[in-house]
């Protein structure tokens, strides 16, 4: 179970990512759960093969290490999440659904647990809110002994894998800047992402690479990730549309311990609209660290 514990308290252990990954789609930094869950990713359709669409040349490949400069561009989208792995033969699964401002690098996140999660009524999928802000991941709902009124205040650097998938999600910000580590991209062809043409590329993310590179904000998360993940190089599936804006990308990150590993996809809508995030008063903050296995 990863608990919360008071800030002035003794730091927890600085352990692997692999320890605190083998039990993170289950616990989510909130709370363990149960091995079962039916849900589904994200996007149920995928990117599957379709027609060519309207005429238009597939953005460069350094289009892809550029996503986040793209996406802030861009302003605002609308996002789905799901991590998910394989442990015993039985798939877990968290998903969610939010809205980021690309600008300002904040957004919101809703997170539906598996069925089991503790806390949570029979059948029930336990919801948990997630602010996300440079340098600090706030939760609410997330159990542990902490008030349902109150908020957890986490400082993401501190996180062992820099909250790529500890979260339950690979938020969008995060998940376009480690694309600034993208090497060996290919292309790999044009297909239809809910009705809209994207060009697929496939490649590897240097960890370290990204991490030097990211916006100044998310370097420190990113640093912890490269130390934390069993191996520095985290391959990837893209996704970007005519206007070079990132639309889907998953990762398969490859954890110690766990034959299946850990998959985040992230997908992005709705670009443009109105995205509102409001952070919660001071009073409202259970300030606390998380205690990592």
């Amino acid at each position: 179970m990863v608990a919360v514990r008071r800030l002035g308290g003794r730091r927890p252990r600085a352990t692997s990512a692999g320890a605190a990954l083998g039990a993170v789609v289950c616990a989510v930094a909130l709370n363990a759960c149960s091995d079962s869950d039916a849900a589904s990713g994200p996007d149920g359709r995928g990117a599957s093969p379709g027609q060519p669409g309207p005429a238009g040349a597939a953005p460069s490949r350094t289009a892809v290490r550029d996503a986040a400069d793209t996406l802030t561009r861009a302003g605002t989208s609308r996002t789905r999440t799901a991590v998910r792995t394989v442990s015993g033969g039985t798939r877990v699964t968290v998903d969610g659904k939010g809205a980021f401002d690309f600008r300002k690098r904040t957004g919101r996140l809703t997170l539906r647990l598996p069925v089991g999660t503790s806390g949570a009524r029979p059948g029930e999928r336990r919801v948990v809110r997630e602010l996300v802000t440079p340098g600090a991941l706030y939760l609410k709902n997330r159990g542990g002994g902490v008030p349902p009124d109150k908020w957890v205040r986490v400082r993401t650097a501190e996180l062992r894998d820099g909250n790529l998938v500890t979260g339950g999600a690979t938020d969008p910000v995060s998940a376009s800047e480690l694309l600034r580590g993208a090497r060996q991209v290919r292309f790999q062809s044009a297909r239809r992402l809910s009705g809209e043409r994207v060009w697929g590329y496939s490649g590897v993310v240097d960890l370290e690479r990204a991490a030097a590179t990211a916006y100044p904000a998310w370097r420190a998360q990113l640093a912890s990730a490269a130390k934390g993940f069993s191996e520095r190089s985290v391959p990837f599936d893209a996704y970007l549309d005519g206007q070079g804006r990132l639309r889907k990308v998953q990762y398969r990150f490859r954890v110690a311990g766990m034959a299946g590993g850990v998959t985040s996809t992230t997908v992005l809508f709705g670009f443009g609209e109105p995205v509102n995030v409001t952070m919660p008063p001071e009073g409202e903050i259970h300030l606390g660290r998380i205690a990592q296995p």
